[in-house]
């Protein structure tokens, strides 16, 4: 099995990561351990892995309380895949919020994008955090 690094290393992962690719969050809900996976945009920049979260959706709900939350991007042609997994950290300073979640959803929408609805009041909503998860382990698979 190889290390985080050298995972997280490969040129392929790196190019995967690049892409504005849909990646499923999994929580789990601190009571009954029941697993929850719901699709999210991401930003990769090299250490971290950064999600835009609005704080009443389940998966904020049980990330700020059982922060292990794991994370999968994958394609299915040619099959890869990355799995990252750690302790959630959520980011709630306005500034910051509002810096990340503009570069996430630039991302997925362009830059362009982010200046309307409802881009625009996502990114300055008192609601809006972002889930920073640095990945104590990362797997990677392709074929």
């Amino acid at each position: 099995m190889k290390k985080k690094n050298e995972v997280l290393g490969q040129d392929w992962v790196k190019a995967l990561l690049a892409q504005p690719l849909l990646a499923r969050l999994g929580t789990a809900d601190p009571k009954t351990a029941q697993p929850h996976v719901t699709p999210v945009w991401f930003e990769w920049d090299g250490e971290c892995l950064c999600i835009s979260a609005f704080i009443t959706p389940r998966k904020m709900r049980e990330a700020l309380v059982n922060p292990r939350i794991s994370v999968l991007i994958d394609v299915d042609s040619p099959t890869r895949a990355i799995l990252l997994e750690g302790l959630a950290e959520i980011i709630s300073d306005p500034v910051e919020v509002s810096r990340r979640s503009t570069s996430i959803y630039a991302r997925y929408v362009g830059s362009h994008e982010i200046k309307r609805e409802p881009y625009k009041s996502w990114v300055s909503d008192p609601e809006n955090r972002i889930i920073k998860l640095r990945p104590s382990r990362a797997y990677a698979w392709r074929w």
